[in-house]
């Protein structure tokens, strides 16, 4: 990992155990013929709660819909780390799952670089983004900035779930690109190279309380593979 990149040493071995949390949809009681539209799950926005005249609704970021003609074959790997998740919801949808997942990841990246915590909020538990905003500010405290693009995702993929007292997580593991510099007061690069792509591997969990009807998952913590 680039020591421009160095936010998510601080970050994940410091203070952030582990895991990004994500919070499961919630489990329908018994239909009545009456019932309120069903939330589907997904990731907060940026702008965070909803507006004035807004459903909660309204300010999810919606795990995309795909037609798939043919089901793809089954990943036994996978398969297995989404027992757990699938005894207590079994429509739980991989695929759209991981399609939020890599649009918060990007979301989250970028927004910790640009000391961004209005975008942040929403997206993270009181403790990651405690995390984060104090780290944030110990940059600005030195006076430093740092400037991060985003050049995509090598990889992603589901590696565990759990579910304890209805609160359902699941962690991911992803492997990006990113191109990250740091930059002191005086604009010199104190870290990483502008014309060098960083190859990253971060481990987050993501939760969601079952018996919430909020539909939003939350990043929960983050750590980096041993």
């Amino acid at each position: 990992m680039g020591d421009g990149f160095q936010f998510l040493d601080i970050l994940l071995l410091g203070a952030i155990a582990g895991f990004i949390a994500l919070r499961l949809r919630a489990v329908l009681g018994q239909r009545t013929g009456h019932e309120q539209k069903r939330r589907r799950p997904g990731f907060a926005d940026k702008d965070g709660a909803a507006k004035d005249g807004e459903s909660a609704e309204d300010n999810v970021v919606a795990l995309p819909r795909r037609d798939a003609p043919e089901a793809a074959p089954a990943d036994p790997v996978q398969e297995a780390a989404l027992a757990p998740l699938r005894a207590v919801d079994p429509d739980f949808d991989a695929a759209e799952f991981i399609g939020g997942a890599k649009a918060a990841y990007e979301m989250v990246v970028t927004a910790f670089a640009a000391g961004d915590k209005d975008t942040l909020r929403p997206l993270l538990s009181r403790e990651v983004f405690n995390d984060f905003a104090g780290a944030i500010d110990e940059r600005a405290k030195r006076g430093e900035t740092m400037e991060t693009t985003f050049v995509g995702l090598r990889g992603i993929a589901i590696t565990e779930t759990q579910v304890n007292n209805r609160i359902a997580e699941v962690t991911v593991k992803f492997e990006s690109e990113l191109i990250s510099v740091t930059k002191d007061a005086q604009g010199h690069v104190v870290g990483g190279h502008a014309n060098s792509v960083d190859q990253v591997t971060d481990i987050w969990t993501f939760a969601r309380d079952t018996r919430s009807r909020d539909p939003n998952w939350t990043l929960i913590a983050t750590s980096a593979p041993n």
